[in-house]
């Protein structure tokens, strides 16, 4: 399943994250993969697109940024499944 992951950057303070994530990497548990991100051109939020199996996953990656960011999670799916879910109810 995947997750658009919103992060919204603490005090709009994109360094301390990129020291981080310089420092330690993603720190993601095996089983999360990361697919993409858009940074805004503010600086103050992230999307990233998330994949998992395990929704826990997803929780103890949370938890070990939540420090310097809050976070917004939407499972997604892609538009042309949605169509496809909804082709018979289109006419």
């Amino acid at each position: 399943m995947q997750f658009m992951v919103i992060e919204r950057f603490r005090n709009h303070d994109a360094r301390a994250i990129y020291r981080r994530l310089r420092e330690r990497g993603r720190m993601m548990p095996e089983g999360l993969t990361y697919v993409s991100s858009w940074v805004a051109a503010d600086l103050g939020r992230c999307f990233q697109l998330m994949e998992t199996d395990d929704v826990t996953l997803l929780q103890r990656w949370i938890a070990g940024w939540s420090d310097l960011m809050e976070f917004e999670v939407v499972p997604v799916v892609p538009g042309a499944s949605t169509a496809e879910a909804l082709a018979g109810q289109l006419d």
